[in-house]
Parts: C-alpha cells; sequence; structure tokens
C-alpha cells in the first residue's frame, strides 16, 4: 500500500498559487528613502561608492521628493550636509540650516501626503566628526544630548513628522522628547536608532555625509556587534523614554536582532539597509557576478520577513519600480 506523497511544490507550481500563498509581502508603503542635502551645492553631485544615490543642492530637492512620490513612497529622511563646520555642531540646529530649510520647503508643496523625517546626529556638523561633542578627546554624553535637543525642536519648527536620533548618546530620546514637550511639540514622533551597531558596512555613508571621525572610531558609544542583548537592552530603554519607533541598523547581518525586537516588544520596528549593504550588491553587480535586481529584492524581503514594518533603504526607488513592475 503506498501512502500519499506530501508534496511542497504544489503550491509553487504558477506564479497564481505562489502569490496566493506568499507569506511576506513587501510594498512601496514599506520603505523610507533617504536624500542627502548639501549646503550651497550648485548642481547635483555624484557619491563614488554609492552608485546612483548623489548628494542634492536645495533647489533640487522637490524635483527628487517629487520623483519618490510618484514611486508612491511616502516617506523621506533628510541627511544635511553643512557648509560650515564647528565644535558644537552649530549648523544642525540652526533654524535656517540645510536640514531645516529642506524641510520646510518638502512641506510647503507636500503637506502631509510625504511623511518628513530627519536625522538628529552631530556627526555631519562637527570638526571632529563624532555623533557627540568632544571634550578632552572623549565623548561628553549629557552636553551632547542637550543639543540633540535643539536639533529636534528646530526641525520641527520646520514641519518635520518624525526625528530620527542616530548619535547612540545614552538619555536622547527622553532628552528630545522633553525638548519636544517644552517646546510644544508633543505631537512630533522619535523613530530612535535604538541599537546601531559600531558597524564597517557605514563606511560609504561616511563618505557621502562627509563625517568620518577625526581621531578613533565610534566603538565607545556604539553597539558592539557581538553583543545581542546589549542591544535589546538599548531598545527597551529606548522604549523606556518614550520612543514611538525602534531601529535596528545595520539590517542584513542584524536580522536575528530585528526578529527578537519584533517578538519581544509591542512596538513598531524599523530597519535600516545601509549604504554598506547597497554598495556591495552595486559593486557586485557591475562586476556581472550577481543580478542586482534580484539579489535587491531577496535582500529587502528577507528584513521584512525578520520583521521590519518599515525599512530605510537605498533601493528605495529601484525596489518600488520592481514591484509596479510585478
Amino acid at each position: 500500500m503506498s501512502f500519499p506523497t506530501r508534496r511542497l511544490r504544489r503550491l509553487r507550481r504558477n506564479y497564481t498559487l505562489r502569490e496566493l500563498v506568499k507569506e511576506t509581502r513587501l510594498s512601496v508603503k514599506d520603505f523610507i528613502c533617504p536624500i542627502f542635502v548639501q549646503e550651497n551645492l550648485k548642481t547635483r553631485a555624484k557619491i563614488d561608492s554609492m552608485p546612483d544615490i548623489e548628494r542634492l543642492p536645495i533647489d533640487d530637492v522637490i524635483d527628487e521628493v517629487g520623483t519618490i512620490s510618484d514611486l508612491d513612497i511616502s516617506a523621506i529622511m533628510v541627511f544635511g550636509l553643512p557648509a560650515k563646520k564647528d565644535d558644537v555642531g552649530s549648523a544642525s540646529f540652526d533654524e535656517n540650516g540645510v536640514v531645516q530649510k529642506t524641510i520646510s520647503e518638502v512641506r510647503k508643496h507636500y503637506d502631509d501626503k510625504m511623511a518628513i523625517m530627519a536625522d538628529v546626529c552631530l556627526c555631519q556638523y562637527t570638526s571632529m566628526g563624532h555623533c557627540g561633542i568632544v571634550k578632552d578627546n572623549k565623548i561628553d554624553n549629557d552636553s551632547s544630548i542637550e543639543i540633540l535637543g535643539k536639533i529636534a525642536v528646530s526641525q520641527a519648527k520646520s514641519g518635520v513628522d518624525v526625528v530620527c536620533p542616530s548619535a547612540m548618546m545614552d538619555g536622547q530620546v527622553a532628552a528630545i522628547r522633553m525638548a519636544l514637550d517644552d517646546a510644544g511639540f508633543s505631537d512630533v514622533a522619535i523613530m530612535s536608532h535604538s541599537a546601531k551597531h559600531k558597524s564597517s558596512f557605514f563606511s560609504p555613508f561616511r563618505d557621502a555625509a562627509e563625517c568620518a571621525p577625526k581621531f578613533g572610531d565610534r566603538a565607545s558609544y556604539q553597539v558592539p556587534f557581538s553583543n545581542a542583548r546589549e542591544s535589546l537592552r538599548e531598545v527597551e530603554t529606548d522604549i523606556n523614554e518614550g520612543v514611538d519607533i525602534v531601529m535596528i541598523k545595520p539590517a542584513l547581518s542584524y536580522l536575528d536582532l530585528i526578529a527578537e525586537t519584533k517578538r519581544r516588544f509591542n512596538i513598531p520596528v524599523s530597519a535600516y539597509s545601509v549604504s554598506g549593504e547597497y554598495a556591495l550588491v552595486k559593486a557586485a553587480a557591475q562586476k556581472g557576478w550577481i543580478d542586482e535586481r534580484e539579489v535587491m529584492m531577496e535582500i529587502l524581503y528577507s528584513i521584512k520577513r525578520a520583521g521590519a514594518d518599515m525599512l530605510v533603504t537605498y533601493f528605495a526607488k529601484s525596489a518600488a519600480r520592481t514591484l509596479q513592475e510585478e
């Protein structure tokens, strides 16, 4: 007597059946598209280590956001490059700064049709290139979080929806929440780069944002990639301080942490597929070693499958076009 054979391939037989039983779905509404805006820039500038990504002059921002919006992507994350840097990163909280002007312009043209998020950090703005204020060759946590609060308030005045602290200073979420509330911006949300790891995958970003540290590294404030429990403690700390969305960064090598964060905490989870992840795919594709489109989608699906509710990715526009074609 022969027994019925379990054939899992039956539901893979054609596209329609595969779509019917698809367990993980990816949407353009999951994407947050990063943009780099540089003060006093006259024309778009290519970033060699991140093919197809450019630094934008402020005058080009609305056209770029228009392209993003036409692809049905509904969120951007703004990073700024100032004309001048100093020891305290004063350009970061200037109400006429490059990020603040960008936010105002996008808000004026798109109102509530585009969710505007902005990075809250000091690395692009300080002469030392660190994410906090340097005193006696050390990163001073408490003076740093005071300035992070000023940055968040300046962005809120410009019309930002979500501020995104990425400095990994202890107490940054609480300090920013207090600063926003005291300034009358209790409706502005915080998406913290809660578990941001000391990662070599950030290298192309430092090229793009001109923010490599002038001495040492960021090991004293970013999470060691070896420490999963410590990462989850960082996430829990941000939740206790009042964060609205948590983020795991980078994404691809940290899928276990995305999954565990999703399982353990009842809060929206973001994942940042960072510059190095993007650059590796682009470089291999240029060599003809991989199919860029297939690898891109496999990576984004894996991050979503791990539990991310939203994805910050430099592939946002390419992936949106691919999804439209499916």
